[in-house]
């Protein structure tokens, strides 16, 4: 199907910057949502930004102004941009996607969500 694979976590410094990229392949044939969530110790799995096909984008309140989400339709790529981090921004990051891919035991047209497996992103004080 859709796999999903990310890269650009690390330790950084409070008010450093990072950039988390998410590469999609498989048989896609189209993509409408891309998005990052994060999950800290001991809390629920949360939306940090989402972008759709057309470039529109959703960010939750905590990294407004910090966080840029974007995103190269050609690649079926997805970007963070993490700037002014924060100790409470420390989490795994995961990629979402969903859209549709080709069956090619039938030939159909499918519809997917699929998850990438997370990288981690340590901010000190």
């Amino acid at each position: 199907q859709v796999q999903l694979v990310e890269s650009g976590g690390g330790l950084v410094q409070a008010g450093g910057s990072l950039r988390l990229s998410c590469a999609a392949s498989g048989s896609i044939f189209s993509i409408n949502a891309m998005g990052w969530y994060r999950q800290a110790p001991g809390k629920q799995r949360e939306l940090v930004a989402a972008i759709t096909s057309g470039g529109s984008t959703n960010y939750a309140d905590s990294v407004k102004g910090r966080f840029t989400i974007s995103r190269d339709n050609a690649k079926n790529t997805v970007y963070l941009q993490m700037d002014s981090l924060k100790p409470e921004d420390t989490a795994v990051y995961y990629c979402n996607a969903e859209g549709r891919y080709r069956d090619y035991v039938d030939w159909s047209i499918k519809d997917f969500g699929s998850w990438g497996q997370g990288t981690q992103v340590t901010v000190s004080s």
